[in-house]
């Protein structure tokens, strides 16, 4: 797997984004990069339509076989972002369709795609959304409601067009690709889009870059993690919904049993000073480490330098590449009742779901996990193995773009228009 296949036709295919490749920084660009970077190693050709960020230096950059060409957009306020968006990705494909005809659209966010899709050139072309979750709720989830009449105007304004552009371009695609089944049944509650359209394809894992630790030690010293800590590992973007407040709740009460222990987050975003503040009042500074955005390059090491990764997401968990991340680096994962995580450790063990959302129930869970770990040497060695073993079984990246592959090489679709 992972080479291309004797005998099959490549694909001219554009992938259509409003994130780069160029910078991994959360689980949508992840994805996006295995995706369209696996595939162009399997000998198509793919390229990506997207915005142009300030870390950009130029407008087109090869990025592990990947064209991806950028477009500048005004982002001073959510208006003028989408309308410049909107015609920006526009100007940039119909520029595109001069030079390249592509066998297959497949788009990844709903902003850039709405350029694509108003371009008469788009006709024709098969489309494919992947949708890793709803544009409308994520915004909900991360945009706290202003208290003026104003603001809650422009707040509504926000999210209705999000849900209006999404539902538009989710009817115009051909197919729907979804990370769990989670997702699928949010696109039915909230759009009516049929089981027909919908087609599952779970995120997946780099079993080569993630992989047990051989050398704890020398990992831990490395990172200036305590060599002799019971080290839990969290890494999310610093924001409400993931749940990160209950967790620094149930580490003071875990830490009075277990003084060992020591939680590492990883991440950055708005809530850090609150969050800094509250492991202060709740005494437990020094049991809790804040290392700010970790680098791509170094978060192989940050998995395998722990002993139990905690996923406390309070919603909106679409699938949680950072799950099977964890359990391909040998890691158990405890994680919260919620979407993706739900639907990955019930098939695992339905044990390392915490009974609910509560920090009393995270900390019940992460004591009994300590408390084994610490008395069972037996299971301390078999754990992590039977984490690999479920990640490479259920979770390769190469099996998932098999699928992808299939899904774009599949029979003849109604076009859209």
């Amino acid at each position: 797997m992972g080479d291309k296949k004797v005998g099959r036709k490549a694909f001219n295919i554009l992938c259509v984004s409003d994130v780069s490749i160029s910078k991994v920084i959360g689980g949508g660009e992840r994805a996006l990069y295995e995706h369209s970077t696996r595939l162009a190693k399997r000998g198509h050709s793919v390229h990506l339509l997207t915005r142009m960020y300030p870390w950009h230096t130029s407008k087109s950059e090869i990025v592990n076989g990947v064209r991806e060409w950028r477009f500048d957009f005004d982002d001073r306020d959510f208006l003028r972002s989408i309308y410049s968006t909107v015609l920006k990705s526009r100007r940039l494909f119909d520029t595109l369709c001069e030079k390249f005809t592509f066998d297959i659209i497949n788009f990844h966010q709903p902003f850039s795609a709405l350029g694509v899709v108003c371009s008469p050139n788009s006709k024709g072309t098969r489309k494919v959304y992947t949708c890793h979750s709803l544009s409308f709720e994520e915004f909900q989830s991360r945009t706290p409601q202003p208290d003026d009449m104003v603001g809650r105007c422009l707040y509504a304004i926000s999210w209705r067009l999000r849900r209006a552009v999404e539902k538009k371009l989710l009817e115009l695609s051909d197919k729907i690709v979804v990370l769990s089944d989670f997702t699928k049944k949010k696109l039915f509650h909230n759009y009516d889009i049929p089981d027909e359209k919908i087609v599952l394809i779970p995120g997946g894992v780099d079993l080569v870059r993630f992989s047990p630790a051989t050398n704890r030690t020398a990992i831990r010293k490395r990172l200036h993690i305590p060599p002799r800590k019971f080290v839990l590992f969290v890494v999310r973007n610093l924001v409400a919904r993931m749940g990160l407040e209950n967790l620094l709740h149930a580490v003071s009460k875990v830490a009075r049993e277990v003084p060992e222990l020591y939680l590492v987050i990883g991440g950055r975003g708005p809530l850090k000073e609150s969050l800094t503040v509250l492991a202060q009042k709740l005494g437990i500074q020094d049991h809790v480490r804040f290392t700010g955005f970790i680098k791509e390059e170094d978060l192989p090491s940050y998995y395998q330098m722990a002993d139990l990764f905690v996923l406390p997401t309070k919603e909106l968990e679409g699938f949680g590449l950072v799950t099977v991340e964890a359990l391909a680096s040998g890691l158990p994962v405890l994680g919260t009742p919620i979407g993706g995580t739900k639907e990955i450790l019930t098939k695992l063990n339905p044990d390392f779901l915490f009974r609910d959302l509560s920090a009393d129930a995270m900390a019940d869970s992460i004591l009994s996990m300590v408390s084994k770990l610490k008395e069972d040497k037996k299971l301390k060695r078999s754990l992590p193995k039977q984490c690999r073993k479920f990640a490479e079984t259920y979770y390769s990246w190469d099996d998932k773009i098999d699928c992808l592959e299939e899904l774009f090489r599949g029979g003849v679709w109604g076009h859209s228009n």
